[in-house]
Parts: structure tokens; C-alpha cells; sequence
């Protein structure tokens, strides 16, 4: 049996949390095509080499001792739904195809869990790149593109918290945190 459809038979299911945890700290995932990175507050991301990338595939929470699929081999986010995107801000993107990316829940372009703290992490999910994610290695093909990104908050379970949406400043993604985090506290 592959490493993948080992993995493939523990995800998905909430009560596996526990033995994917502990899957996911052998040997086998200490090393290409899988990195283990910090991410604080006793969080870790399990990062895949997919194409020429690494992508966020697993949520490891050290405290639990339990591990999530956050995205999917097919780079599909798995633990957001359409429900957790504020469409509404949403309309300030010209872009057509970013909209497309969002509503296939698409994870393809580079997008990164940022760190952790009091329980809850960002989400830059880029929808469209910039022309420089087009280019080879001898700068052709570059395109005008603009790059798209939507943040949401989630917990340690991968779950979202606050609604992925576009935001223009910081200060509108520290005020997402803040009410996060004024949710885990209860």
C-alpha cells in the first residue's frame, strides 16, 4: 500500500484524528514529499510537495493530539464550505476567474495557514496570482495579472471561524482575528 492511500483511509473521518496524528508523526512524513512546519501555540502544518509546491494538506494539533485534512491531494479545501465566504465583499474583485476559484473551494495557487495564537490562525487564500507565477525560469510569459487574495480565520480543528473575505487593509484582518478569538474564549 502507497503512503497516499494509507493517508487516504484515515482522513475524513473525526474519530481518526487521533491515528492520523500519530501517522502523520512517522518517519515517512519527516521527509520529501512532506514537511512538518511550526506554526506555534502547539500547531503544526503538514505540507505536501504538489507540482512545483508545497501545500498545506494537514492541521496537527500537539495539544489534542489529533490531526485534520485541511486540504485535499486535489488541492480542494476540506474543512471550508461555500457558506464560509463573505460573497458579498467578494464583488469588489474584477477578476471573473478568481470568483471561480473561490466557489471550486480551490487551494492551487500559493496560499499559507499563517501562525497560530490564542487558538486561531489566518488564512491567505490566493484566488489569482500575479503575472509572475506564470513565467519560466528565463522570465517569459509573464502575464498582467493581479494578484487576489481573501483571508479567513480558523480554529485548530481547521474550521472556519470568521468568513474568508477580500480586505483592503491589515487592520480589517487584525479585527477578524480579534473576533475569533473572542469566540474560542467563549
Amino acid at each position: 500500500m502507497s503512503i497516499i492511500e494509507a493517508l487516504n483511509k484515515l482522513v475524513g473521518r473525526e474519530n481518526d484524528a487521533e491515528k492520523l496524528y500519530k501517522e502523520l508523526n512517522t518517519e515517512t512524513y519527516r521527509e520529501r514529499p512532506f514537511e512538518t512546519e511550526n506554526l506555534h501555540d502547539d500547531m503544526a502544518i503538514v505540507n505536501e510537495a504538489i507540482g512545483e509546491y508545497w501545500k498545506p494538506r494537514f492541521l496537527m494539533d500537539h495539544r489534542a493530539k489529533c490531526a485534520y485534512e485541511f486540504m485535499s491531494r486535489y488541492e480542494r479545501l476540506v474543512t471550508v464550505t461555500l457558506d464560509d465566504i463573505d460573497w458579498e465583499s467578494l464583488k469588489a474583485i474584477r477578476e471573473e476567474d478568481a470568483i471561480s476559484v473561490a466557489e471550486q473551494l480551490s487551494f492551487h495557487y500559493p496560499s499559507f495557514v499563517l501562525n497560530y495564537k490564542n487558538d486561531v490562525a489566518a488564512v491567505r487564500w490566493q484566488l489569482n496570482p500575479d503575472g509572475m507565477y506564470y513565467m519560466d525560469e528565463d522570465g517569459y510569459g509573464m502575464t498582467d495579472d493581479r494578484e487576489v487574495d481573501i483571508y479567513g480565520i480558523i480554529d485548530r480543528k481547521g474550521k472556519v471561524l470568521v468568513k474568508f473575505k477580500y480586505i483592503e487593509h491589515d487592520a480589517e484582518l487584525d479585527a477578524m482575528r480579534a473576533e475569533a478569538e473572542q469566540m474560542v474564549k467563549g
